[in-house]
């Protein structure tokens, strides 16, 4: 385990804690109903776990408000029967811990602004906190050079690590951190539990932040049960993976 500080933030999980604001990003309530539409049948079973996930990290920190820092909820064109159920009472849920709830507009989102208009939310294109600016990821604002805070944090990505033992691989989510452009860059997990994201290493970059930086020079930070690991350079990786044994046991040991 290593420190959980990252250019000032501190991951707490899948979250981050930044300036009394605590950051999590891409929920996708609602996923297992849409995926159930295309004929893959899973139950239902991600609210709960969002909800104990939430808890333990509610009771870690101390946090007065709370961004979302896009998607919500997964459908893009309409809001299913789930999302409506599950985005209600996961905003009543967190108006019980939270003095304010930031809802950032994810590419997801496009009917977001229905549910905050009835649950009297507002949905911002970005959020500044002070020395941190949040946006979902999905594109870079057009007015860049406007932007004056130097820290950027991002979601959209829903970044992984692929661990390998032997011939065994098992996907870990990750934070990404280092530089865009003139700024210091932080790459947020997903708090989606259908899925464990995209893996850095083996798989394109999604979000065009992660398109235009030095993918290779960014940093990893593994989370796993609260507890931070820190991976290297994805360049060290890539390097580690190309030798004969992929991994010595002592660089991934939970």
């Amino acid at each position: 385990m290593v420190d959980d500080i990252i250019f000032g933030a501190r991951i707490l999980d899948l979250a981050l804690e930044v300036e009394d604001h605590l950051i999590i990003s891409d929920l996708h309530l609602g996923y297992e109903e849409a995926l159930n539409y295309q004929g893959i049948m899973i139950p239902k079973f991600q609210y709960p776990k969002i909800i104990k996930r939430m808890e333990e990290i509610h009771s870690r920190s101390d946090c007065a408000n709370i961004i979302i820092n896009g998607d919500l909820k997964h459908e893009f064109g309409k809001i299913n029967r789930q999302e409506w159920k599950e985005t209600l009472k996961f905003i009543d849920y967190l108006k019980e811990r939270f003095q304010k709830i930031i809802l950032i507009k994810g590419n997801h989102d496009p009917l977001t602004p229905i549910i905050a208009e009835k649950t009297g939310l507002e949905v911002y294109p970005y959020y500044s906190t002070g020395n941190f600016i949040v946006m979902h990821g999905d594109k870079i604002p057009g007015k860049w050079d406007e932007i004056t805070e130097q820290k950027i944090i991002i979601g959209h990505e829903h970044p992984s690590v692929g661990i390998r033992s032997g011939e065994r691989m098992e996907k870990v989510k990750c934070f990404l951190a280092g530089d865009f452009r003139d700024k210091k860059m932080i790459v947020m997990p997903s708090f989606n539990f259908i899925t464990e994201g995209s893996d850095v290493l083996h798989e394109k970059p999604l979000s065009p932040f992660l398109k235009e930086a030095k993918h290779d020079d960014l940093e990893v930070f593994g989370v796993e049960n609260f507890e931070t690991f820190y991976f290297g350079k994805i360049s060290h990786l890539l390097n580690v993976q190309q030798e004969p044994y992929p991994y010595d046991s002592h660089f991934i040991e939970f």
